[in-house]
């Protein structure tokens, strides 16, 4: 019996990441982030998602389609500096042995498309455009949510960052995407070990470029652009 198992995609997640840099670190940490889910023509099927109306929450099991396969054994978490090593099973870095990324997100809707099938529109996505999904569970709250559960987290994880995000600047994006662009600006996209007060980084979303640098924890965005 062979070990390999060979696995397909059965949708796809559409967002307005279109880049890693950007994406939040973990999903439902930026809560008005939009995405939607469209199924592969095999699984366009009404009957696949039935009874799922039921369900506040999803899991996403999918693909770190970005990031390729890594057989080390240990990795350096961004968050922890890029020094530290630590064992790959104990990071939810994206270069692991199988590239498979878990990630909880909360079903708003379901709408049927008639070309589509089902589409799932979901909030809090923390997966970049186009990214392949190979299943979809759902979360199920006396089983899923423990209590007494403890992990060690860095200071870098917990902060957030003070936006400045001016007025002129911020309309020029859709008034419904302003909110999760925030969020996103928020958690600090920047590498823990980037301290450059003077240096402009960019984040591609919703169909702009949103440019901005941060000193003293002080995020304020220097120009939006259309992409």
């Amino acid at each position: 019996m062979s070990d390999i198992l060979q696995i397909r995609p059965i949708a796809r997640i559409h967002s307005d990441l279109p880049e890693k840099f950007g994406i939040p670190r973990q999903s439902g940490l930026v809560p008005s982030l939009s995405a939607s889910v469209v199924f592969e023509p095999a699984f366009a099927d009404a009957d696949a998602v039935r009874g799922l109306e039921n369900f506040s929450h999803i899991w996403l099991i999918w693909e770190f389609s970005g990031a390729g396969e890594s057989r080390k054994l240990t990795v350096r978490p961004p968050r922890l500096g890029g020094n530290e090593r630590v064992g790959v099973f104990a990071t939810r870095s994206p270069f692991r042995p199988n590239p498979l990324g878990l990630s909880c997100v909360r079903l708003t809707k379901i709408e049927y498309d008639p070309e589509k099938g089902p589409v799932l529109r979901v909030a809090g996505a923390d997966l970049m455009d186009g990214t392949p999904i190979y299943d979809i569970k759902p979360y199920l709250p006396y089983a899923d949510c423990i209590s007494d559960a403890w992990g060690s987290l860095p200071e870098a994880d917990t902060r957030r960052l003070q936006v400045n995000f001016p007025e002129e600047l911020a309309g020029k994006l859709p008034e419904e995407k302003r909110q999760a662009a925030l969020g996103i600006l928020e958690q600090d996209p920047r590498p823990a070990y980037h301290d450059d007060p003077e240096r402009i980084y960019g984040v591609s979303f919703a169909g702009h470029n949103i440019r901005f640098r941060v000193k003293n924890d002080v995020l304020t965005v220097t120009e939006v652009d259309c992409l």
